[in-house]
């Protein structure tokens, strides 16, 4: 590196924490904004070392937020939520981590936007099946955090905690309307794929993922960053446009891409929901998708030559190969999955029939009605100590998987999917299950952290998400604080870590990693909503974002 260049970097880095309080800029007035920008230190490296100002609490948190002038996007509602929330917080590590983890995608992980004001108009808007118009208008890219790749799933969930504040901000309502364009890009696309490469458009250079993979259907490699088809990567590309409507009740991605993405999708699902014997003849019959990984890690990869193990026909579940962890299914009709697409495609119905769509609108209502059902048919099973509860796995022929993951969506999350209500007694007794080592074999506990994992990281780290999840789904005082006494005490960068081993905090995967952070922001928004005195103190009034 030259030394001029060297030397701004970690000048960059140096005035960052006080630049962010706005006590110096000097830097910025001085310099041309893109030399700025090519000054400002990666993320990835900043996000490991702490920076001050320090917190007043007792864990002393840094301050993690990059300079004003590096940050990838802003957002004046953002910032008063923040001032809001923060200045009534009693406690300061709290704070402090909610000051860090609430912009966290704005401030690092937009690696691409245009707001679509520069370019053509979008095309025959209102036609269902108008194949023109392809990266017209806005358009956001938004990565993982330091994996520069957009997963569907993560996005969509690392946005949602600013849906509610974008019809009060017009420029961050334009974000979210450039990510759901993007997204539709990669569903048609690539719609059996979960993680995609920066759009040609960006001219943003593509990485790999230095994998070993056949997959049918095929991909282009600078397109897709990896091809594992997940239900809930479709799913959550359809949560994101719901929230986006509920929020602001904007209408403006309901054009000829987003029809033909949705055509696309339920193409896929009903690929996916055929048996893998052919009911009549009892031949097997070729699956429509198939993933092979040279690996050698079970999880990594689909059993029977890339074809997963057989599913029965008739239960009217959707198969999925992956799990939101990434990892392979054992049996392939993944329950927390195919509940947040029942929900989704419902959603997604009550939408179309508000703008005149009714007959598309059935055809979504029809599936989503019929995975729901297979749920309660095939996914509810009985056991012996915790009663009726529902499987995290199923094949249509009665074997079952008794477990949950930290990713969402879980059987821990299901209230938050909309599915059920928290006092649902089905879901009651799963969530006593899965809280509990004796019948969640992916529930870890140690001396420093406890929470639920996964075959992902191992059989000793928990995720710092599940607990947060676990406030979310909770009523109950205790349960709550707990938890988040937890996570605060895992985060001692001031970010919140992928996983925790649970026998020392200070060994974890991921110093950035912005969906937990979105989920931590999600997670004491609804706090200040729903139980204010266990943030602000006694008698405190709720807060909520107008």
């Amino acid at each position: 590196m030259h030394a001029t260049a060297l030397f701004l970097v970690l000048l960059a880095a140096c005035v960052s924490a006080t630049d962010a309080y706005g006590e110096q800029d000097i830097l910025g007035y001085e310099m041309d904004p893109e030399r700025y920008k090519a000054a400002c230190p990666d993320y990835r490296h900043y996000a490991m070392v702490p920076h001050r100002p320090l917190s007043k609490g007792p864990l002393s948190l840094p301050y993690q937020r990059p300079s004003p002038r590096c940050r990838t996007f802003s957002s004046p509602q953002v910032e008063k939520i923040i001032d809001d929330i923060t200045s009534r917080m009693k406690d300061n590590d709290l704070a402090r981590i909610f000051e860090n983890a609430f912009p966290n995608t704005l401030d690092t992980t937009v690696r691409w936007h245009v707001d679509g004001k520069s370019g053509k108009p979008r095309r025959n808007r209102g036609n269902e099946f108008d194949d023109g118009g392809h990266w017209d208008g806005p358009q956001s890219f938004i990565v993982t955090g330091d994996i520069n790749a957009e997963w569907l799933r993560d996005s969509a969930h690392q946005l949602a905690q600013y849906q509610s504040v974008a019809k009060k901000d017009k420029q961050l309502e334009n974000l979210i309307l450039g990510a759901i364009n993007t997204q539709i890009e990669f569903v048609i696309e690539s719609p059996y794929c979960n993680a995609f490469q920066p759009p040609p458009p960006s001219q943003v250079a593509p990485v790999s993922n230095g994998q070993e993979d056949s997959v049918h259907p095929a991909y282009e490699p600078t397109k897709v960053f990896e091809c594992k088809y997940e239900i809930d990567s479709l799913a959550s590309f359809l949560a994101l446009g719901n929230q986006f409507h509920k929020s602001t009740g904007s209408k403006d991605f309901l054009h000829s891409r987003w029809y033909l993405a949705i055509d696309t999708l339920l193409g896929v699902l009903e690929a996916q929901a055929k048996p893998t014997f052919d009911p009549k003849t009892g031949q097997f019959e070729p699956n429509e998708y198939l993933f092979r990984r040279r690996t050698d890690a079970g999880t990594e990869t689909l059993s029977l030559g890339g074809v997963g193990n057989p599913l029965n026909g008739g239960t009217g579940l959707i198969r999925s190969a992956f799990r939101p962890s990434d990892d392979a299914t054992v049996l392939g009709f993944f329950i927390p999955g195919n509940a947040m697409m029942s929900v989704e495609l419902k959603r997604t119905a009550a939408m179309l029939r508000s703008v005149g769509k009714n007959k598309l609108a059935e055809r979504l209502q029809a599936r989503g009605d019929s995975i729901e059902k297979g749920i309660w048919d095939h996914g509810v099973v009985t056991h012996k100590k915790y009663g009726e509860v529902f499987a995290f796995e199923v094949d249509g022929y009665g074997s079952t998987i008794i477990m949950d993951d930290a990713n969402h969506p879980s059987l821990l999350g299901l209230p938050l999917l909309g599915f059920v209500e928290k006092d649902n007694k089905v879901y009651q007794n799963t969530r006593r299950m899965i809280l509990e080592q004796a019948g969640n074999p992916y529930y870890m506990e140690g001396r420093a952290f406890a929470g639920i994992g996964g075959p992902h990281i191992g059989l000793q780290h928990a995720w710092p998400m599940s607990r947060l999840v676990q406030v979310m789904t909770s009523d109950k005082d205790e349960e709550i604080s707990d938890a988040l006494r937890d996570v605060k005490s895992s985060s001692r960068l001031g970010l919140v870590h992928e996983s925790i081993h649970v026998e020392r905090v200070t060994d974890y995967t991921r110093s950035w990693f912005a969906w937990a952070n979105s989920v931590f922001a999600q997670a004491i928004l609804d706090i200040a909503a729903r139980k204010p005195h266990l943030l602000f103190g006694k008698g405190a009034e709720p807060y909520e974002i107008a």
